[in-house]
């Protein structure tokens, strides 16, 4: 069993994209509350674009401060912009257009340059931003993940050799679908995050929730997700939660 998190089971797609939003702005107050500013890392994939769309209307576009909002991307497919596949490309048409965070606070993974020189760039950016000494390692407000089919987060894929390098934030990688170069942030960053939430919905995402959440053995990249000092919480909707033993459900981790 994988060490203590949330689940959150809402009754659809729908209600799920709501509470995604919900969580979104409240850590986003409790951020600025608490230090000023409010660093959130999103994702690709299909499941949070609802979610995206709602925190570009009310009560979220004037509840939530978008000026003290820095957004960055946990991952991003080696694609122009204007291609489908670009995760920054599709999170600028649902929301970050709609809602006044200043440019300057829009992150996104530089995905014109070369894998490695791009690792390099966003490697740098993050160190500035957070104003890290060499050995700290960046601790974000709030990290929004997906699941694939075969157990990924990120761009962090099964059976892929990534470095076991603390200092190493961002590395380019292969691999996917489409099957092209990449960019992601490590285990190491991700688990540094405050809180991170896992977002899966639909009837297709049902066994591999089931495979990370009740067999660790799998040794999935998303079963790596384990918080160093912060929450982690699963959000699904009932029916990528349909397969979960009763026995889980009643543990209410």
């Amino acid at each position: 069993m994988m060490n203590k998190h949330t689940v959150i089971i809402e009754p659809n797609a729908a209600d799920l994209a709501r509470k995604g939003a919900e969580m979104f702005s409240k850590s986003a107050k409790d951020s600025v509350g608490l230090r000023g500013r409010f660093t959130v890392t999103i994702s690709g994939g299909s499941t949070p674009r609802h979610m995206h769309r709602i925190l570009a209307e009310e009560p979220y576009l004037s509840e939530i401060p978008w000026g003290k909002t820095h957004i960055f991307w946990a991952d991003e497919r080696c694609v122009p912009e204007n291609n489908p596949a670009s995760n920054f490309g599709l999170a600028r048409k649902d929301f970050v257009d709609q809602v006044p965070v200043p440019p300057n606070q829009i992150h996104p993974m530089p995905a014109d340059a070369s894998p490695m020189e791009g690792a390099e760039i966003y490697q740098k950016a993050v160190i500035d931003i957070f104003h890290l000494r060499k050995g700290e390692s960046p601790v974000f407000d709030l990290i929004l993940l997906g699941i694939g089919k075969d157990g990924h987060t990120a761009s962090l894929f099964p059976g892929q050799k990534t470095p076991d390098d603390k200092e190493r934030f961002v590395i380019p990688v292969k691999g996917g679908d489409p099957f092209v170069s990449r960019l992601t942030m490590t285990l190491s960053v991700i688990n540094h995050a405050k809180n991170i939430i896992f977002m899966a919905s639909g009837e297709n995402k049902a066994d591999i929730v089931k495979t990370i959440l009740e067999f660790p053995q799998a040794r999935l990249p998303a079963q790596s997700i384990q918080p160093v000092n912060g929450t982690l919480t699963w959000l699904l909707d009932r029916e990528s939660a349909s397969m979960l033993s009763k026995e889980l459900l009643e543990e209410k981790y």
